[in-house]
């Protein structure tokens, strides 16, 4: 495909032809290109940091002391949170290189119509997480208010607390970052101080946490995969985030063009992970409660009532804005372009968080966390077999916005997506405890039976029959995707991107 040369500034416009491929199009969901990739190293740490620290990994942690050495259960955690680092850097790289979103980039294993399946539900999953932790937020809101002031309103401060979150995601992707730099360094500095007071509080009942494991029957390989599929959502749609990540061209090395990924993957989400799944075994060790916010709130009250409820407020806000608002928003843009936008999608995400009124689902948490990663699973191994395997990092991205492209497949659909994802999630689910490797190992398997057997032969895949290696790649031959008012995509240098070409209204 050759560099377009740049275009003139006539307003950009989308092909208003009966055959049109609008519903294909949405400014917040074409590729990114190089020069709008603000997410810089520690950026990128920052986040990952504030979507790890969330209430449920303080349960995660309570449940393995409950039959486990405290040491056992950072390790155990820390070494799943590596195996699923991989997955994640596979995936990742889908927006490093080509700039897409999660359910863009799924029209090419699903085709055009089947990508809104599993992105969709992917999308209602983490707009139930943003009620869920929502909820938690709204809670400490009203402690705080109830502690001074004596005002109970848990409903007002819940809403109060979306709409705030709504608006700071729709600010786009500069204002994630700058609350995640203020918010993780927050969380983590009052993290550390509540692991003190819970060790003094063990301390003081002769307890010593790191020889205490308690008498259930706990199992450490389902705890590692039960630790899977608590990320397993992020593991597939990383490229919702990734696509911001800052990366030079011309870089052919996978390592060099996802540098700034393997810190944030491969240390701050273990360790940040292990940390606060250990303070909530610590919690269980001293108190007997998995909820480390609870037990220190109990022994009094004033500043350090206020300073708890705080962390539980931004690690919430934090992880919903980039872990649950965009993937959430995303999907929904991607099923209902163009007449979708992404601020009104956000507010969908909301809308849809709080009709399933998350307060009863927190009641079967882990039960909700299990099957659905269970199901997420086989989405991963799907993705990894199609780019890797099959395309070999190349993807024909005009393709992925035209109706009548090779992602249309039969009507639409790629059988073969649809047939892996359920082959992959039921086996998941027959084997619930070791479901994320069951799940993925199955669906990319079958995905790849399929996709040369069946599908490949009658449907031509551009970016696998060529010769020319470097014809679907963008940022490793320094060339980002950009939709031109010419109505196509072309591949351009940053120099060459013309002041008419199709921008994003999520930034």
């Amino acid at each position: 495909m050759p560099h377009s040369q740049p275009l003139d500034n006539t307003a950009p416009h989308l092909d208003a032809s009966p055959n049109n491929n609008q519903h294909l199009l949405e400014p917040s969901i074409v590729p990114v290109w190089l020069s709008q990739r603000t997410i810089g190293f520690w950026g990128f740490i920052w986040l990952w940091i504030g979507m790890a620290v969330i209430i449920a990994t303080f349960q995660l942690g309570a449940g393995g002391v409950a039959g486990l050495s405290l040491m056992q259960v950072v390790a155990v955690i820390f070494a799943a949170n590596l195996v699923l680092g991989i997955v994640m850097t596979l995936t990742a790289d889908i927006g490093t290189e080509h700039g897409l979103s999660f359910a863009v980039y799924l029209r090419a294993p699903f085709g055009i119509k089947g990508t809104h399946l599993p992105a969709v539900s992917r999308g209602i999953v983490a707009a139930i997480w943003f009620g869920i932790q929502t909820y938690l937020g709204a809670l400490a809101l009203n402690g705080i208010v109830e502690y001074l002031w004596g005002f109970d309103n848990w409903i007002l401060w819940y809403l109060l607390f979306a709409t705030v979150q709504i608006v700071n995601t729709a600010l786009g992707i500069r204002a994630v970052e700058l609350l995640a730099s203020i918010a993780a360094p927050c969380i983590v500095a009052i993290s550390v101080w509540m692991y003190f007071t819970l060790d003094v509080m063990a301390k003081a009942k002769g307890v010593n946490i790191w020889t205490f494991a308690g008498d259930q029957d706990i199992s450490i390989i389902g705890l590692f995969f039960a630790n899977m599929a608590f990320w397993s959502a992020l593991a597939v749609d990383i490229p919702n985030l990734t696509r911001f990540l800052s990366t030079s061209g011309d870089e052919r090395s996978f390592f060099a063009r996802n540098r700034n990924v393997f810190v944030a993957q491969f240390l701050a989400l273990p360790v940040t992970q292990a940390w606060i799944a250990l303070i909530g075994g610590v919690s269980f060790i001293a108190a007997g409660d998995w909820n480390p916010v609870t037990v220190i709130q109990a022994q009094g009250g004033g500043f350090t009532l206020i300073v708890l409820l705080l962390m539980v407020i931004l690690a919430q806000w934090s992880t919903n804005n980039a872990a649950n608002l965009i993937p959430a928003a995303l999907t929904f843009v991607n099923a209902g372009a163009p007449r979708l936008s992404y601020p009104l999608a956000l507010v969908l995400a909301g809308i849809i968080g709080t009709a399933v009124m998350p307060w009863l689902i927190l009641d079967n948490l882990f039960t909700f966390l299990s099957y659905y990663g269970a199901v997420l699973s086989a989405v991963g191994g799907i993705m990894v077999a199609d780019y890797y395997l099959l395309r070999k990092r190349r993807l024909n991205v005009p393709a992925l916005f035209d109706s009548e492209g090779q992602f249309r497949f039969a009507n639409g659909y790629n059988p073969a997506g649809l047939i892996a994802w359920l082959a992959g999630g039921a086996m998941a689910l027959i084997f619930l405890e070791y479901a994320y490797a069951v799940g993925f190992i199955t669906a990319l398997i079958v995905y790849l039976i399929l996709m040369k057997t069946w599908i490949m032969p009658r449907y031509p895949q551009a970016e696998i029959d060529t010769r020319d290696g470097d014809s679907y790649l963008a940022t490793s031959v320094g060339l980002s995707w950009v939709y031109t008012k010419n109505g196509r995509f072309d591949r351009l240098t940053n120099d060459q991107i013309p002041a008419s070409a199709l921008k994003r209204e999520d930034r």
